[in-house]
């Protein structure tokens, strides 16, 4: 605009090019592979027609690398009763001796990865586990000889 012209009187003739910058924006400006403030020198711009991302339409996404935490076992780690499930399993009763087997282990991995509540939860169920398979085999070989006892004096 013309700036003899006063602010309180519209503009007399009206000139396209004046038009402001907001309402037209211009291409951005051209990639400068010499100046590149704030990028590594090794950084290269991207060209050609897949320089925003794999495929038309998609953009890059900058991901930051994940966080590795480290843990370290248990101090003092929470019995796992492996012998005594492997005992159960083969002695008592098999289906009861598998699942304390599989706590059992449960309890060993929490125990290599320091979740000491998990540990003790898994310990409490692989003993419990254990002392029903236990008691689960002794009755069914006393029945065994019980029935046996008596099919022979019959």
């Amino acid at each position: 605009m013309d700036p003899s012209q006063s602010f309180n009187q519209p503009p007399g003739a009206w000139d396209s090019s004046e038009k402001s910058a907001t309402v037209h924006p211009s291409a951005p400006p051209p990639a400068d592979q010499d100046n590149l403030a704030g990028y590594p020198p090794s950084f290269q711009v991207p060209q050609g027609p897949y320089a925003q991302g794999l495929y038309p339409g998609q953009t890059v996404v900058a991901v930051q690398p994940g966080v590795f935490v480290t843990v370290a076992p248990l101090a003092n780690p929470l019995p796992d009763y492996l012998r005594y499930s492997v005992f159960t399993m083969l002695c008592c009763c098999f289906p009861l001796g598998i699942a304390a087997l599989v706590f059992s282990c449960s309890t060993r991995n929490a125990n290599l990865l320091g979740q000491r509540e998990l540990a003790e939860k898994n310990s409490k169920t692989t003993l419990i586990l254990n002392h029903a398979a236990l008691g689960t085999g002794l009755v069914l070989i006393v029945l065994l000889i019980v029935i046996n006892v008596l099919a022979m004096t019959s």
